[in-house]
């Protein structure tokens, strides 16, 4: 074999691993819980996918699995990414933390990231935002605009998350309006249009004049849009369609910046397993238009509350506060800890009914 052979040989093989190098994209996997065009939790999940996408370009492939039940299925859909060569799977619903935690246990050199759970391993990180800081907002919009003083409230499923909200929402209706109440309906989904429509309906026909929802799908929009006078609020998405009325305004999910970063933490090789909670300050949570169906004095309280909460000059749970059963809970202008709000179990002074266990 000639010098100038070897020479060609050697640079033909240098030039394909160069190539096999450049194609050696990181893998990042998605298991949502209802089908991305539920204009809601996974509809903004997936775009900050799509975010990912735009913003790396050929340096990742993304693929994900939507619709996948929490539990059994959950953890099989979540290992067949693994085996599939994921580097970093995002987990997006709160009923996935046990199968996260299981299938990461099997797979250490993947990382996951479980959105809305408490539980970790070094290779499992948490994140969620404060949803409850946009409860407070549409609470204040909700116990100003309401007629009938009945506010109605979609609950998914009783855990903390959720709890958090309803409390929040309470608490800033009550603050502008002493009269008001609030009645919960828990469906027991998270996306389920007919359920979800139902819940609405029935919340209407018992005077609710206001609709608010921790659920996933537009169809409470649309009930309340065919009742007429009956006001609401997107939930995890715009949901923009139904404005001006009945959705006057929005809590908007926005995982693109969280998604992005972490994505580059994988590739830099810095990713640690971390618990991050932010809301309005960082922009993981937003406030979508306040609509002119909205007073404009209502509509100036309400954007200067969110201004306060993202200075961090007002928290939500600020004393005084009392427990559901009228026990003290927080003093005057006592702020909740972020471990009691974590785990809150209880309904707070004035609502009644009781949260099914």
């Amino acid at each position: 074999m000639t010098l100038k052979t070897l020479l060609a040989g050697t640079a033909l093989a240098v030039g394909l691993a160069g190539a096999a190098f450049a194609e050696d994209k990181t893998k990042v996997g998605f298991i949502y819980v209802g089908p991305i065009g539920d204009g809601g939790w996974s509809y903004e999940h997936n775009e900050g996918r799509l975010a990912v996408e735009e913003h790396f370009g050929d340096k990742v492939e993304t693929i994900y699995q939507e619709s996948v039940p929490e539990g059994a299925d959950a953890e099989r859909a979540m290992t067949q990414m693994a085996l599939g060569g994921a580097d970093l799977i995002f987990t997006t619903s709160f009923g996935y933390m046990d199968p996260t935690i299981n299938v990461a246990a099997k797979f250490p050199d993947v990382k996951f990231e479980h959105a809305t759970g408490f539980k970790r391993a070094d290779n499992v990180s948490t994140y969620s935002a404060r949803f409850y800081e946009g409860r407070a907002v549409q609470g204040h919009i909700a116990g100003k605009m309401t007629k009938t003083n009945k506010v109605g409230y979609i609950g998914s499923f009783p855990i903390p998350e959720v709890i958090r909200g309803i409390n929040s929402a309470y608490l800033h209706a009550k603050k502008v309006n002493p009269d008001v109440e609030f009645s919960v309906i828990w469906v027991y989904t998270w996306f389920d249009p007919a359920k979800e429509a139902d819940a609405a309906k029935a919340l209407i026909e018992q005077g609710a004049d206001v609709v608010l929802q921790h659920t996933d799908s537009t169809a409470p929009q649309a009930a309340a849009q065919e009742a007429g006078n009956v006001i609401t609020f997107g939930q995890a998405s715009d949901m923009a369609d139904y404005g001006p009325m009945p959705r006057v305004s929005s809590i908007i999910d926005n995982w693109s910046p969280y998604y992005i970063q972490q994505v580059q933490a994988v590739m830099d090789g810095t990713w640690t397993s971390v618990d991050t909670w932010d809301g309005i300050s960082t922009g993981m949570v937003k406030i979508g238009e306040i609509t002119d169906a909205v007073p404009a004095d209502v509509k100036e309280e309400a954007l200067a509350m969110v201004e306060a909460i993202g200075a961090g000059e007002y928290h939500p749970f600020t004393g005084p506060i009392n427990k559901q059963d009228g026990s003290a809970w927080l003093a005057e202008g006592e702020v909740a800890d972020d471990g009691t709000l974590a785990g809150m179990n209880f309904y707070v002074e004035g609502i009644t009914g009781e949260i099914p266990q």
